[in-house]
């Protein structure tokens, strides 16, 4: 096998936690050392960073050989670094270590790329309707305050409590909101699921699978599962999708289980179980992916591919001597396979994988050292590289594998989206691809404001940069049709917005304006939710609850 190109070996440089990597050497997708192009440009003040995702907040992956971090353990906490003194400047050009974990900083400053280390099964629910009555005429907003985040422990409104009230003029309105009272393990209880099917909201709690009306958030149908749900996907084109589940209450359980479940209809398709590929295949926190009738479930060092529409197995790559795939990424109709091979490089391939075989056309070998840590489209193929120097690279390859592009552009943009022993490659809501536009989100710190970034992929160079405002935060939502929508997440005292941003740049627009009042500190709360907008709604949803018995915010919807 030929040796990928190394880096060149240049001497770092002090900075701060540790050094700056000298940069990796042209080819693979690292351009040639000039001038910033954006230097000169206008750039927005204050550390930049995460947005919220999954279960307990997202954190870099594990996987490749990065143990994970753990979840809510914020810079300066015991046992973690210090925050970086010296500024909002400062502190971009800092590497901070984070529990081993990498989070990623792409920066553009010399042409290269670096990654600093920057009880009962079920519960109560209650409804509160849609209010009719209309809003005060007072149309001044409330002027920007410090937000408070929460820690997502209380209930965050009461029943009672109409969540209208103090709407201001040209707000728009909290259509329901539910609670849950459960009373689970001390650990709490997941809600990893949610989709919107037609006129049905369905969430998953701990072992049930529950469909609401997405007009007055009445109970449709709900299935209970044997165990506690462990794995979701996303639904195919016909509203179905496959869910895990333990296969037995105990601490060791596998998650093994696998499910296929109509959304539309609230009916249970067929049960299968994934069988061990080996003494060594472990099940504990398999990763997802699905693309039309093929459903991957990925695990350390094996994964299986079966039929959504039937649950028969398609394939199995488990890992073996040579490059064996390992991973599976899939979505919109395509998949590509992930291979660390067994050579004294362990040299990372990336290879298209045909659906229905998982059989390949080509193969990219990655530089020696560089392994895959996102993948944010298959139509292109977008993929950020890091390797264990800390440097970072986004490519674009073409449907043959060849490399096309670099992404380019400074700022601290968050890696992965998986929480603890979570290593999904997949990007999970924190980034999308439209046509040839990336459109990534900055870091996000409490106070301080992120922005959206569009990367054009053919030139791999910024577009635009839309800054959240004075201590908001932009979370992408989707992108589609020529433009992207974005929440901007709530404060204590203002509520979110839905904005839209035209593909070519410009003025957001704003299409929903959630009520300020009583409803701003109940939506500002939500620690890491599931967020989507759909036909005219926006849908906020806990990701986890703690499960003592007591009534905890869960759903809140908004609209017109």
């Amino acid at each position: 096998m030929t040796e990928p190109p190394q880096p060149p070996n240049q001497p770092p440089n002090p900075s701060g936690y540790g050094h700056l990597p000298g940069p990796p050497q042209p080819g693979y997708g690292f351009p040639p050392q000039g001038e910033n192009p954006y230097a000169q440009q206008p750039q927005p003040q204050g550390p930049y960073g995460g947005q919220p995702q999954g279960p307990y907040g997202q954190q870099p992956p594990g996987g490749y050989g990065f143990p994970p971090q753990p979840p809510h353990m914020p810079p300066g906490a015991p046992g973690m670094p210090p925050v970086p003194p010296g500024g909002p400047k400062k502190q971009k050009k800092l590497a901070v270590l984070i529990a081993a974990a990498v989070a990623g900083v792409l920066v553009l400053g010399t042409g290269g790329y670096f990654a600093f280390v920057a009880g009962k099964d079920k519960g109560s629910d209650k409804v509160v309707g849609e209010d009719t009555t209309p809003p005060p005429v007072d149309d001044k907003a409330s002027p920007s305050a410090s937000v408070d985040k929460g820690d997502g422990s209380g209930n965050g409104g009461d029943e009672n409590e109409d969540l209208n009230a103090g709407r201001k003029q040209g707000e728009d309105k909290v259509l329901w909101f539910k609670s849950s009272t459960i009373d689970g393990p001390g650990s709490g209880v997941d809600s990893k699921g949610q989709w919107i099917v037609g006129d049905t909201v369905v969430k998953t709690l701990w072992k049930s699978v529950t469909g609401y009306g997405v007009k007055d958030g009445k109970e449709k149908w709900t299935l209970t599962l044997p165990a506690k749900i462990c794995g979701v996907t996303d639904m195919t084109a016909d509203g179905k999708t496959v869910v895990m589940y333990e296969n037995g209450e105990s601490s060791s359980a596998d998650c093994n289980q696998m499910r296929l479940i109509d959304l539309k209809a609230g009916k249970e398709g067929w049960t299968k179980e994934v069988p061990k590929e080996g003494l060594f295949d472990i099940m504990t926190t398999p990763d997802l992916a699905l693309t039309g009738d093929a459903l991957v479930v990925n695990r350390m060092g094996t994964s299986s591919a079966f039929k959504v529409s039937t649950g028969d197995k398609l394939f199995t790559n488990k890992r073996e001597e040579g490059c064996t795939p390992t991973d599976f990424v899939a979505m919109n109709g395509k998949m590509i396979s992930v291979a660390t091979c067994q050579d004294a490089d362990k040299t990372v391939q990336v290879m298209d994988a045909d659906p229905a075989t998982g059989k390949n056309t080509w193969i990219h070998k990655l530089p020696k050292g560089f392994q895959v840590k996102n993948v944010y489209s298959l139509d292109p193929i977008v993929l950020d590289l890091g390797n264990e120097a800390k440097e970072r690279s986004i490519v674009v390859l073409g449907p043959d594998g060849k490399q096309r592009a670099t992404v380019s552009g400074e700022g601290s943009f968050p890696v992965g989206c998986g929480g603890l022993f979570n290593r999904s490659l997949q990007s999970c809501g924190s980034s999308y691809v439209d046509a040839n536009t990336l459109y990534l989100p900055t870091k996000a710190d409490i106070g301080k404001p992120n922005e959206i970034v569009a990367f054009d992929l053919g030139t791999g160079k910024v577009k635009w940069r839309t800054p959240a405002g004075e201590g908001r935060t932009l979370t992408p939502l989707k992108a589609a049709g020529g433009q992207v929508v974005v929440y901007r997440e709530a404060e204590n005292d203002k509520g979110g917005e839905v904005l839209t941003i035209p593909a070519a740049g410009g003025t957001p627009t704003a299409v929903l304006r959630n009520p300020s009042g009583s409803a701003a500190p109940v939506e500002s709360s939500f620690l890491s939710p599931n967020v989507d907008y759909v036909d005219g709604r926006l849908f906020v949803s806990a990701s986890h609850l703690q499960a003592q018995n007591k009534s905890e915010k869960f759903l809140m919807v908004f609209g017109k």
